[in-house]
């Protein structure tokens, strides 16, 4: 298979996939009439060489762009607002999210909230708020650079709340980008500790999908491939600048987003709270609870485990071979092993339970989840 190439996949929205795809931007743009894009992204990618000769380029192209970057690394309602009002002040007509997920999740929330006077949270999906987007959206344009959250395939975003740092799920199908460019070039520079984080989000992503519960043949497939890809690249992707190993993770991260309309499950529900109460990483969060997650759903569905496990390329897929393969890899990518690096303490544990217990992933969980079941994990995750 020729992995150095440029693709287009039409699932689940427009790909252009592979290195180099980025060059394509401007002639998209002209080509839909689209003429200042405001581009939502984090300040430290706003500054590197490669977005600036985006911007530059499209300047050539005789496009005036137009760049946001007022995102918290756990994005809350007031950087969407603010995101809101420099795109009707810079006279915009399409948004492009690029970055990681804390930059797509704004990016699709302005996209929401740009036509419409409603609060930002009457579209909460735990209260079918997609029956209120009732005005166009925006061109909607995204481009990822990081390997991780696959947010750039998704049709939801998640927002906090600005006191309470809540997280609160918004969805609507046409929240889905009109066309993804997705670059494996972009992430060559990511740093290690960053490209480990998101790998392991992706990797996080396919395995809570394939064992979530319901029938969903389509999105299993491509969990269990995402899986074969993370275990093939990952530690590659993070030691060297090796554009394979990073247009493998482009793809799993990709692939894990699709499988995971399926549902997600414990793990996304204790590494939740962790961005709530301690601010951090999404994907690290997932990489410490991933093992305690897999530990806690053991005895429901083993033989899921293994299966995946046997794609990952284990000569052992039993479960405990299972377990010391996910601990060995976050040990291998300098990850940690417990809930001690984050500054978490027993203290915490009740209130870490008390959102934990809210958050909806865990819906869709193969083994129910009791408040007490996500205090027992917690109490694990620091031995």
């Amino acid at each position: 298979m020729n992995w150095n190439t440029r693709s287009t996949f039409n699932f689940p929205c427009p790909i252009r996939f592979g290195p180099g795809v980025i060059d394509e931007l401007g002639a998209y743009l002209k080509d839909h009439n689209l003429k200042a894009p405001l581009f939502v992204t984090d300040q430290g990618l706003a500054g590197l060489p490669f977005y600036q000769k985006i911007i530059k380029d499209l300047g050539n192209c005789g496009l005036k762009a137009f760049t946001f970057t007022e995102i918290d690394k756990n994005p809350v309602k007031a950087n969407v607002l603010a995101g809101k009002e420099s795109y009707i002040n810079n006279k915009s007509d399409c948004i492009i999210g690029m970055g990681g997920g804390a930059s797509m999740d704004v990016a699709r929330a302005i996209a929401l909230i740009v036509n419409h006077d409603r609060d930002l949270f009457d579209f909460d999906d735990a209260t079918d708020g997609w029956k209120y987007v009732e005005n166009p959206i925006p061109h909607f344009i995204t481009i990822p650079t990081t390997s991780g959250t696959g947010s750039e395939v998704g049709r939801s975003t998640v927002i906090s709340e600005d006191d309470s740092h809540q997280k609160r799920v918004l969805f609507a199908p046409q929240l889905m980008a009109k066309i993804v460019f997705a670059d494996p070039a972009l992430t060559l520079e990511l740093p290690a500790a960053i490209t480990a984080a998101t790998g392991m989000d992706a990797l996080t992503h396919n395995i809570e999908a394939f064992v979530s519960k319901g029938y969903h043949p389509l999105c299993d497939g491509i969990a269990l491939e995402g899986c074969r890809l993370v275990a093939k690249s990952l530690v590659k992707a993070t030691k060297e600048s090796d554009l394979e190993a990073r247009t493998h993770m482009m793809a799993a991260a990709m692939m894990g987003a699709t499988a995971f309309q399926k549902g997600l499950g414990v793990v996304h529900s204790t590494a939740h709270p962790l961005s709530t109460l301690f601010n951090t990483h999404h994907g690290l969060a997932n990489a410490i609870m991933l093992p305690y997650g897999i530990e806690y759903n053991s005895d429901n569905c083993p033989e899921k485990y293994a299966i995946i496990a046997e794609a990952m390329g284990l000569r052992n897929p039993g479960l405990p071979d299972f377990l010391k393969y996910i601990d060995e890899l976050n040990a291998e990518l300098g990850l940690p092993k417990d809930l001690h690096a984050l500054g978490v303490e027993l203290a915490n544990v009740e209130a870490l339970s008390e959102l934990a217990i809210k958050d909806v992933c865990h819906l869709c969980n193969p083994k129910p989840c009791t408040q007490e079941d996500f205090v027992a994990i917690y109490k694990k995750a620091l031995p």
